[in-house]
């Protein structure tokens, strides 16, 4: 009986110590997507966002102005990531 409670413990401590961990990525996405040039990618990606919307019929998709923010995004992300790495 004592060997299940002490297991049972054990996982309790285990999901208290998971949940305690952030992911820096988050936070440096955050920070990064309000830097001047990922603003000026968003600001393209909501015109055409908004530009497709409003036609009942078009081809035109935002996927190019997508991979432009996603890209300024992380290229900002990735010069920060591992100076915040353990």
């Amino acid at each position: 009986m004592l060997f299940i409670w002490s297991c049972v413990f054990q996982e309790e401590e285990e999901e208290e110590e998971e949940e305690e961990m952030v992911d820096p990525i988050e936070s440096l996405r955050q920070k990064c997507a309000e830097t001047e040039h990922c603003v000026h990618t968003w600001e393209r990606l909501e015109q055409c966002e908004t530009r497709v919307g409003s036609r009942s019929s078009t081809e035109e998709d935002c996927t190019e102005e997508l991979f432009d923010f996603l890209h300024a995004r992380d290229h900002c992300v990735a010069h920060k990531l591992f100076h915040s790495v353990k």
